[in-house]
């Protein structure tokens, strides 16, 4: 019975690209694998085709011999032949299931069967830490340099993190031969694993160090220097490269992750960039115009012009007196929004003079409340007609 295609058997074009080849495999590999089709001798064959097919055209210089001379560059007398010293790669005799497949095998199924060995390399470097640091709003706006306890795991000293006693050192795993893997065939395939033995290291501490008990590392607490960037808001999270728990057994540290904070402010509420600010005023200055002082997120006073007849809930732009943008040499704006404060506790004398004013009348001296009620007056007598 004739071959078929190769090209044809992964449903690709013969000018296919390497990423196109392992897109269509992998396609394939995920519909007919047989713990998806048991008992299915129609899936298990074309599984078994598309592993062929790629395990041919993913090598370069087999593909080209197959581009040029087909089938037969893999027959007795071609370039890839038995009969030339090849490894037979296609022929039916020759062919060695299951290596075309390994290349992605832990891609598709390595979280499964205990992962590959990047998997492995993950495992073995230290934890990341997170550590949560609450700052005042100055602090955020000039930036600040600090110390943090950070309690993790570190090398334990005695054995320099290999987690041996003494001068010994680590041998290699008897189960793997130090490769950190074996394997195990299930039906007509080879699933290769994490070793159980050495648990992915590749070696096991024959004398381990009676301080860390053969792990390589200790519990201590260590103080570390942070320099806060200005402009950090809440949320910003910096890292230490390095300054995680350590690995195992001299692997690699995790990283440290200061997560931000920012603490209420008594007097400004900050959007962004923007710091604002409510400031009460006296009704007699919101009524004559004058001038106020007011604080500064940088520590300093401004002096904010109240113009004659200022309303409650006005707002004032200080450009530039607002919040430090971080990585920027820039700020934002400072807004001051004026609550016109109702006389209290008046003596007999202020009530006068206050009683004198309202007599004394006059036009549009109160606008908006005339207007109110003006309006009010025509709603109630449409109602009355």
């Amino acid at each position: 019975m004739a071959k078929s295609d190769y090209y044809e058997t992964l449903g690709v074009e013969r000018g296919a690209t390497d990423a196109e080849l392992k897109k269509a495999y992998r396609k394939l590999a995920m519909e007919l694998h047989p713990d998806r089709n048991p008992g299915d001798a129609s899936a298990e064959a074309k599984f078994k085709d598309a592993n062929e097919a790629y395990d041919i055209l993913k090598d370069g210089e087999k593909r080209a011999a197959y581009d040029r001379f087909g089938h037969a560059a893999f027959e007795g007398g071609g370039p890839f032949g038995a009969g030339q010293g090849g490894q037979g790669g296609g022929g039916a005799a020759g062919f060695e299931f299951g290596s075309g497949f390994a290349d992605i095998f832990d891609e598709m199924f390595g979280d499964f069967v205990g992962g590959g060995r990047r998997g492995q390399e993950r495992a073995a470097r230290g934890n990341d830490l997170r550590y949560n640091l609450e700052i005042g709003l100055e602090d955020a706006f000039q930036g600040k340099k600090t110390t943090v306890r950070v309690p993790a795991s570190v090398a334990c000293e005695t054995c320099d993190g290999s987690g041996a006693e003494g001068g010994s050192k680590p041998v290699n795993c008897q189960s793997c031969q130090g490769r950190g893997r074996v394997r195990a065939t299930q039906g007509f395939f080879t699933i290769e694993r994490t070793c159980p033995t050495c648990n992915g290291a590749g070696q096991v501490i024959q004398n381990p160090c009676k301080v860390c008990h053969g792990t390589g590392r200790t519990h201590k607490e260590r103080t570390l220097s942070v320099t806060i960037p200005a402009g950090v808001d809440d949320g910003t999270r910096i890292r230490l490269a390095g300054e995680g728990e350590a690995g195992m057994r001299g692997a690699a540290q995790g990283d440290l992750y200061i997560f931000i904070t920012v603490a209420p402010h008594p007097f400004f509420q900050r959007d962004g960039a923007n710091v604002y600010c409510r400031v009460p005023i006296p009704m007699t200055t919101a009524a004559l115009g004058g001038s106020v002082e007011v604080p500064t997120v940088e520590g300093s006073r401004a002096r904010v012009n109240i113009p004659a007849g200022t309303q409650s809930g006005a707002q004032f732009r200080l450009r530039g007196k607002g919040m430090s943008v971080l990585r920027a040499k820039s700020r934002g704006d400072m807004y001051i929004e004026v609550a016109i404060e109702t006389p209290r506790n008046l003596s007999k004398k202020q009530q006068e003079i206050l009683r004198e004013f309202e007599a004394a009348g006059g036009k549009n001296t109160s606008p908006e409340s005339e207007g109110f009620f003006s309006k009010v007056k025509e709603l109630w007598e449409d109602l009355k007609d």
